[in-house]
């Protein structure tokens, strides 16, 4: 089978600019063609088929942008990277919200392009097609639902994976914010790269540097070797920056930093180095009121939420409510060791009118608990233990996480040591400890799962 060599069509006034970029895509075997301004580059659209646009942002008869929508509007599968001044970031994020593929900035970092040329060129022109072959062994994640809510978020997941704009992802917590993260790595050009999660507030502060940009030997005490940071290790891939509310303001300079150089300096470096990362970060918290509030940095800000991506919550989608169930059953009774149980209308109902502070999470916990407190093959209503609708108001109007309002189930502390020694009273029969602790042999099966007791 032929290999079909790319094409890209240089768009820039400036002939050394042009020179330049024509050699380094030949010494990526990908032929290309120019044009010195918006006039000429549509006739070659027209005219021509390429897998990816390069224009400078100040053309003769327009700029860069106004082709990038022009672009957007007819060849909507074509790529398009934008060539900006030196700390022009303000025309960067411009590009990349009329939809540009990304951008590079003059005097043009050699490898930055050829990273951008290499992503650009690896998206087909029909996302859908490819995406059962992206991820080695098609382990790619999906989002349950065929709410008008779900299909517009795959909607615009789809749209964003064609891009490397950076996505700031915002929805309460248990909402799925990373699983919607990897589905945007998955069936972009990076979906064979690197997917590194990262909790910002899990770092404690004075680690934070070296964590994310790697040190070398010696450059503080207690390094001992050479470490590689979070940048390093998604190289190529996509990092994904979650709770980014929680990062400290020094640390927020050095992250708006990297992100607008797309190069990273080593703790105990004495230079830059470049850095292939797409970046996508995630918040339950409002960053809008940080930023006003003076806890999070405006520029930052835009630097990240180039696009916002809103993930609807549970009772949002309501009508997904009975899939979710079903699919979730079927894992919890797997991971128990059981036949799925049943669940009657009236749970179902229940379950389609709680308000889900905890979103999917709190769902999984809340049937979880059901089927391990039920001695019937059946889940009641009385088996879910909802709480009250005005506690689920109070919880979703809660800053701090969702999920820590909610209790899914309490088996720390007490409980453990009442099972520790209701168990060593019957000298570990597991039917006479539950019989002393008033539960069902199924009932304590699941508690000692759920404590680590063996």
């Amino acid at each position: 089978m032929a290999i079909t060599t790319k094409k890209v069509l240089i768009v820039d006034d400036e002939a050394d600019i042009c020179e330049l970029i024509e050699i380094t895509l030949m010494r990526m075997d990908i032929t290309s063609q120019s044009a010195q301004n918006i006039t000429d580059a549509k006739i070659l659209l027209d005219t021509e088929s390429f897998d990816l646009c390069l224009t400078d942002m100040r053309l003769p008869d327009g700029n860069g942008i106004e082709l990038v929508e022009y672009i957007q509007e007819n060849f909507a599968s074509l790529p398009v990277a934008v060539i900006t001044a030196h700390g022009n970031m303000e025309s960067a994020v411009k590009s990349l919200k009329a939809g540009a593929f990304d951008f590079v900035s003059k005097p043009v970092d050699l490898q930055i392009l050829r990273n951008l040329v290499a992503s650009a060129t690896a998206l087909p022109s029909n996302t859908d097609s490819k995406t059962e072959s992206k991820t080695p062994d098609s382990n790619l994640i999906s989002i349950t639902g065929n709410s008008p809510a779900v299909q517009l978020l795959l909607k615009n997941i789809t749209k964003l994976a064609r891009n490397q704009a950076p996505v700031f992802i915002h929805g309460e917590s248990g909402s799925g914010k990373e699983r919607v993260a990897r589905m945007i790595h998955q069936r972009g050009p990076r979906g064979n790269g690197p997917f590194v999660p990262v909790n910002c507030g899990a770092i404690p502060a004075e680690l934070m540097e070296s964590e994310f940009f790697g040190h070398l030997k010696g450059s503080f005490t207690g390094a001992q070797t050479d470490k590689e940071g979070l940048f390093q290790a998604a190289s190529g891939g996509t990092l994904f920056l979650d709770e980014i509310a929680e990062l400290p303001l020094n640390m927020q300079v050095k992250l708006l930093r990297a992100i607008q150089e797309k190069a990273i300096r080593t703790v105990g470096g004495s230079h830059e180095k470049p850095v292939d990362v797409r970046i996508l970060s995630a918040s339950h918290k409002n960053l809008v009121q940080l930023v006003a509030d003076g806890i999070f940095r405006e520029d930052l800000y835009y630097r990240i939420n180039v696009i916002e991506l809103s993930i609807p919550s549970l009772r949002e989608r309501k009508e997904d409510i009975p899939l979710f169930v079903e699919q979730l059953l079927d894992s919890l009774a797997k991971k128990m060791g059981m036949d799925v149980p049943d669940i009657d209308d009236d749970s179902m109902t229940a379950l389609q009118d709680y308000h889900f502070p905890g979103n999917v999470r709190e769902l999984e916990n809340i049937l979880e608990r059901a089927i391990a407190l039920s001695d019937e093959s059946t889940i009641h209503k009385q088996d879910l233990h909802l709480k009250p609708a005005a506690d689920s108001y109070q919880a979703i109007d809660n800053d701090a996480p969702a999920e820590t309002t909610v209790d899914p189930m309490d088996l720390a502390g007490q409980e453990r040591n009442s099972i520790i020694q209701a168990l060593e009273q019957t000298r570990w029969n597991k039917t006479a400890a539950a019989k002393l602790l008033g539960l069902s042999l199924r009932q304590l099966r699941y508690r000692l799962q759920k404590l680590d007791i063996e």
